[in-house]
């Protein structure tokens, strides 16, 4: 009885010392597509990572900071395949654009000379798409110096003065701010009462100094958002005043001033 007993705890499929094993047809089928697929991962990476290298050098080729060393091999390339000269001139292009948005807006002496100084040191790594390239670099760009320009802005001289009437035109009233540019000091005028002038007269802007001597700034027909440009500083001319003026070849005032004021320098 016993013996049955231990002979019926055995019943069943017999055991086999190779399932499971290396030796085993389905772990080895699984181990070849592992393999396969690994391989085919990394051939895609250093395909895909080719060909970031050949789009930042064709970068680099487009806007003049490629190494000397390297630029005559990549122009023999380029020269041999008509893909990569159509890459180029999309690179050109991009280039042309980012720096023709430059050109429209003038940032300030300080940002000008940092971005210079890392061109050529500082390389980004580039998307693999060219029109992105470039569409990307010009909306940094864009951003970049509108920020700059911007916090140049803030931080600009920006004088105000409050003008008062005569007795020509007692209902006239006028503000004017001043704004230190690279270019000299632009002066926004916007006055009310004042009739229009036509037909040779018209109004003249002045800035006068303490001794008396007197600045024309610009000539205008009506007083609304009116912009001058001065020569001088509010600091040292701080009076402005509006005359009333012909084109009778006198280029002096004619004295017939319609509104003062004092420009506020906060001094």
């Amino acid at each position: 009885m016993r013996v049955e007993a231990a002979n019926s705890c055995c019943t069943g499929a017999p055991y086999s010392s190779s399932a499971g094993s290396p030796e085993d047809p389905a772990r080895r089928l699984s181990l070849r597509a592992v393999t396969f697929r690994a391989a085919v991962s990394m051939r895609k990476r250093r395909k895909d990572e080719a060909a970031d290298q050949e789009i930042t050098e064709l970068a680099a080729l487009a806007d003049g900071s490629l190494a000397p060393e390297r630029r005559a091999a990549l122009e023999a390339q380029v020269a041999a395949s008509s893909e990569l000269a159509e890459r180029l001139a999309e690179q050109e292009r991009a280039v042309t654009l980012a720096r023709s948005a430059a050109a429209e807006v003038e940032a300030p002496a300080a940002l000008r000379t940092r971005i210079e100084a890392r061109r050529g040191v500082r390389r980004v790594r580039v998307p693999r798409r060219p029109l992105l390239i470039g569409a990307a670099a010009t909306a940094v760009l864009a951003v970049a110096v509108g920020l700059a320009v911007f916090s140049s802005s803030r931080s600009a001289q920006r004088f105000h003065a409050a003008l008062a009437p005569t007795d020509l035109v007692p209902g006239a009233r006028g503000d004017a701010t001043l704004t230190k540019a690279s270019s000299g000091w632009r002066v926004e005028l916007d006055a009310t009462g004042l009739p229009r002038r036509a037909g040779g007269r018209f109004y003249e802007a002045w800035l006068r100094n303490a001794g008396g001597v007197l600045v024309p700034i610009g000539t205008f027909n009506e007083g609304r958002e009116v912009t001058l440009w001065a020569g001088v500083s509010p600091k040292l001319f701080p009076t402005l005043t509006i005359t009333r003026e012909q084109a009778d070849g006198d280029q002096a005032s004619s004295g017939e001033k319609v509104l003062v004021g004092t420009v506020n320098t906060g001094g």
